[in-house]
């Protein structure tokens, strides 16, 4: 974990949901696609957790969806203005358990990490194939981003409007050698049950602290409480108990 500021570069629109945010900064401390950072809004106590979807050693780059007046806010935030943040928070992903054929798996903002970890699957070799699901068109978000990275992702929406017609679920006849998933926690539990392999989520949480002080996000998890942002955000499919 670092703290430091980062100058805004680019927030910009994606669509009337979500947004893109350049941060120019010290990059340093993000070691692992899944981690995430932690932002100061101006007028707000407690920072804003974002999970970070690709970075270098001078900028990270943040997909958001406005849900609420801090990101409301965050909308709003010029170009040039400086932001305190805290970078490289909580576990990402662990690419040494991919296979040759790794399934990337994200439902609406939940796509935003795995553009990172697609990129770094590929520099290692592997063959990443990815699922995106939205609830319409006008939801979906970074397929030119895979396809700039050589990988065209299956879409699916839930009204049918783009690609195909329903949940991730209907398009995992896939092979694959291994999962990793990020979007709500009812489409991560689908995905984990009709995967046949190994996998990994990463969990979203309503966070205090962001750095484990508060015990405020914690889920259960067959070791007993774990906490989202220390622990997780990435969680071992085996290891999560799920709230049926």
């Amino acid at each position: 974990m670092k703290q430091g500021l980062f100058t805004i570069v680019e927030n910009t629109p994606l669509n009337a949901r979500y947004a893109r945010l350049v941060l120019a900064g010290d990059g340093s401390a993000i070691t692992a696609p899944g981690q995430f950072a932690s932002l100061s809004l101006p007028g707000f106590f407690l920072r804003r957790p974002f999970s970070v979807c690709d970075w270098d050693a001078e900028a990270m780059t943040l997909v958001y969806e406005s849900a609420g007046r801090g990101t409301a806010l965050l909308r709003s935030l010029p170009e040039g203005m400086a932001l305190d943040v805290l970078s490289g928070l909580g576990n990402g992903f662990d690419l040494s358990r991919a296979g040759d054929e790794p399934l990337l798996v994200g439902g609406g903002s939940g796509a935003s990490p795995l553009l990172g970890l697609c990129r770094r699957l590929l520099s290692e070799g592997k063959r990443p194939r990815v699922i995106l699901g939205f609830g319409t068109r006008e939801d979906v978000i970074l397929t030119g981003d895979f396809l700039a990275l050589g990988v065209s992702p299956t879409v699916t929406t839930e009204d049918g409007s783009f690609g195909i017609r329903g949940f991730v679920t209907a398009a995992m006849e896939l092979p694959h050698s291994f999962f990793y998933t990020c979007g709500p926690e009812a489409m991560m539990r689908a995905v984990a049950r009709r995967s046949p392999t190994g996998g990994q989520l990463s969990f979203d949480a309503r966070m205090g602290c962001g750095f484990g002080a508060c015990m405020g996000c914690t889920r259960m998890t067959v070791d007993g409480p774990k906490r989202v942002c220390k622990d997780g955000p990435v969680f071992d499919k085996e290891a999560i108990v799920w709230d049926d």
